[in-house]
């Protein structure tokens, strides 16, 4: 199951050459002795033993991992899953709580992030960056200009290009053959994951997860605006202008309606564009920069603007108290990570080797080499085994931006940025990231799809809308009772 690239023997606890770590795997191994391995221990001044694990294995390994007398002296954990949080309140785990402020690439950009990614407020690993916000939607452009109507700025707005788009032949082809926005099956049964659904449901001022009503928080499915952001969805389904197999699309196939010229909008996050562009492209070179275009989150029709944010983090670097014992060498390995995540290492674990496989040019990095094989090599080791040990950057989000193939291109770049920041200013936070309640590390799995199969079911007309209650109330009956009075217990906790 696992791909070990070791440099040199077995590290003991005083080889302060080597550094041991367990990171995911999305491909083939490197070789340790890589192009790509051996610039990230040039630029450490370390030896590295990589313990590469499948990502389909990742989770089985950490909970193998986290049971045995054997952690490595960093670990990528992937999120809040349990065996990590018990075993970093049992002590496994360096707290790093106020210990990073001291390492100029370590310390937190975002308070709002370090506090997403925080348990119960104690810092047990140094985050992985993602965009705090990239909520936005994709739209046939070509489609918008045929029916005559503006980008949308309201959920009015939204259903009306949707209707328009269902009705009003927006390819021209003579034929009732398309529909306005694209759902696909999420494929996770939790809740509050930034599905297309939980957007509309934060546009139309449900909480992002949970929120304060009537001074307790409350889950966001037990508010009005859920119910009432739930039926607009369900309006728009029972019309036509979703499309029909909404329930049991995959997700890994939601772009191709939208490439095939069957639906013409998607809300998700705003690279997608860059796999849009791609796709188009293919279909029609000569014509693919007219066809995509971008709008940010939404105001409800009162005017009103919520906009939804994400955690800002995937998963974070964990650092054992089991192989890294004192507090000498934990500085020791801070420092090593600390040089990982400047501008150095970033822009190698990011773009790879400046002068190899990219050239800078006007501040983008433009692709060299591309016929070598071992450049081939190099970046398939860039792409999908060490990108995972960025904490600043990942694939798409570079030190430096992918030189744009076109002019569209670029300007909805531009447009990624310049919406990211105005939706900023309306975001909507949730206030419980930092905290986990214990019940629900034990009943989540039970929990989590009552409320995700009831939307479903009443969205394709299966269930009522009091059914649709009833079925949260069961998600209370079943442990969510405990679940809520533990988070209110434990978020009234923060910072004291």
């Amino acid at each position: 199951m696992l791909a070990s690239a070791c440099s040199g023997g077995e590290p003991s606890q005083s080889d302060s050459d080597t550094l041991t770590m367990m990171v995911p795997l999305f491909g083939t191994a490197p070789d340790p002795q890589g192009e790509m391995h051996q610039a990230v221990e040039k630029l450490l001044g370390k030896k590295l033993k990589i313990t590469w694990v499948p990502n389909a294995d990742y989770s089985d390994k950490t909970n193998v991992t986290l049971a045995s007398d054997s952690i490595p002296q960093v670990m990528v954990v992937q999120g809040k899953v349990p065996s990590f949080v018990q075993a970093a309140q049992a002590g496994a785990f360096w707290d790093l709580t106020g210990k990073l402020d001291k390492y100029p690439n370590l310390k937190p950009e975002s308070e709002q992030t370090q506090l997403n990614s925080s348990i119960n407020g104690k810092v047990y690993g140094i985050y992985r960056v993602r965009p705090l916000l990239r909520s936005a939607v994709v739209i046939r452009k070509d489609w918008l200009k045929n029916v005559g109507l503006e980008m949308p700025k309201t959920t009015d707005d939204l259903y009306e290009v949707a209707k328009a788009f269902t009705e009003k032949d927006p390819d021209g082809n003579g034929k009732k053959d398309t529909y306005g926005l694209i759902l696909p099956k999420w494929p996770t049964p939790v809740y509050a994951s930034s599905s297309p659904y939980n957007v509309i449901e934060t546009w139309f001022g449900a909480p992002n997860g949970w929120g304060e009503r009537g001074g307790k928080l409350v889950p966001a499915f037990d508010t009005e605006e859920f119910v009432a952001a739930t039926k607009y969805v369900k309006r728009m389904v029972d019309e036509g202008l979703v499309n029909p197999d909404f329930a049991t699309l995959d997700a890994g196939k939601w772009n191709d309606p939208f490439v095939q010229g069957k639906g013409g909008m998607i809300i998700d996050v705003n690279v997608r564009a860059t796999e849009l562009y791609t796709l188009l492209k293919e279909k029609d070179p000569e014509g693919y920069e007219d066809k995509l275009g971008m709008f940010g989150n939404l105001s409800r029709p009162d005017g009103q603007k919520f906009s939804h944010p994400f955690t800002g983090y995937n998963g974070f670097l964990a650092i054992s108290k089991q192989s890294v014992q004192t507090e000498e060498q934990l500085d020791q390995v801070l420092k090593v990570l600390d040089t990982l995540a400047g501008d150095p290492g970033q822009i190698l674990l990011s773009n790879g080797i400046e002068g190899r496989n990219f050239k800078l040019e006007n501040n983008f990095a433009v692709p060299i080499n591309q016929e070598d094989p071992k450049i081939k090599v190099l970046e398939n080791d860039l792409d999908f085994a060490f990108i995972q040990l960025g904490t600043r950057a990942t694939v798409g989000m570079g030190v430096y931006d992918a030189m744009p193939n076109s002019e569209a291109e670029r300007e909805n770049l531009r447009l990624r940025k310049e919406l990211t920041e105005l939706d900023l200013q309306t975001a909507v936070h949730d206030p419980t990231l930092a905290v986990v309640s214990p019940t629900y590390v034990s009943k989540g799995a039970t929990l989590d799809p009552i409320v995700t199969d009831a939307r479903i079911k009443f969205l394709a007309g299966d269930i009522t809308e009091e059914q649709l209650k009833a079925e949260i109330k069961r998600w209370y009956d079943s442990g969510g009772t405990q679940v809520a009075a533990e988070i209110n217990d434990l978020h009234s906790k923060l910072g004291s």
